[in-house]
């Protein structure tokens, strides 16, 4: 066999070799990448289901807390903050400052939330009101999905994250544009754990 002839059977073998590594990687990321904006529309769905409840509950309290109306007002202005910045996100969940949003938007949501809360325990008639209570059991039970959902969004750009920063993906990463994606982080404590009612 001429030797110019198996050289270039080697280097072509190589190149196959290196183009296959290279298509493989891309592949892997473009599949992180969409496992973790299918985890964010799994957060999706369930945020609009409590943003859904929402009025319903304020609804409910209205008729209690007609003193109130400010912090009827406030929950509502929250709960439309957080459904603008959730479509945000939803758009595009790797985007760094939608996830920003996102995360402040629910935090004020969440204590507004609280605060109608507080106020709604000052109320016996409203405690004891079956509607109010299926309204609660609801939203307790969605912010539960909810904080699975984040769990899952978050273990999914971690997993990706980290395959586009290991080398030699990060070459593929930074050649092809994978951006680093956001966590769904909370910022304040006392914000991590779900809202907690207690009605008798």
């Amino acid at each position: 066999m001429d030797p110019l002839l198996f050289v270039i059977i080697v280097l072509a073998v190589l190149a196959s070799v290196a183009v296959m590594v290279v298509v493989g990687m891309y592949n892997r990321l473009v599949a992180l990448r969409n496992r973790f904006k299918n985890a964010y529309a799994q957060i999706d769905v369930q945020l609009k289901r409590r943003y859904d409840l929402i009025p319903n509950l304020v609804e409910t309290t209205k008729g209690y807390l007609q003193h109130e109306r400010g912090t009827l007002e406030a929950v509502i202005a929250a709960r439309n903050a957080a459904a603008s910045a959730n479509t945000g996100a939803a758009a595009n969940p790797g985007d760094p400052a939608a996830m920003k949003q996102l995360a402040s938007a629910e935090g004020a949501l969440a204590g507004t939330l609280g605060r109608l809360f507080a106020l709604s325990e000052a109320y016996p008639d409203l405690k004891a009101n079956t509607t109010m209570l299926s309204l609660m059991e609801e939203l307790t039970s969605t912010e539960n999905k909810v904080s699975f959902s984040r769990q899952a969004y978050n273990d999914s750009v971690m997993v990706y994250n980290t395959q586009r920063e290991v080398f030699p993906s990060s070459l593929i990463a930074g050649t092809f544009d994978f951006t680093a994606a956001e966590l769904f982080a909370i910022e304040n404590p006392e914000q991590r754990e779900a809202t907690k009612v207690s009605f008798p």
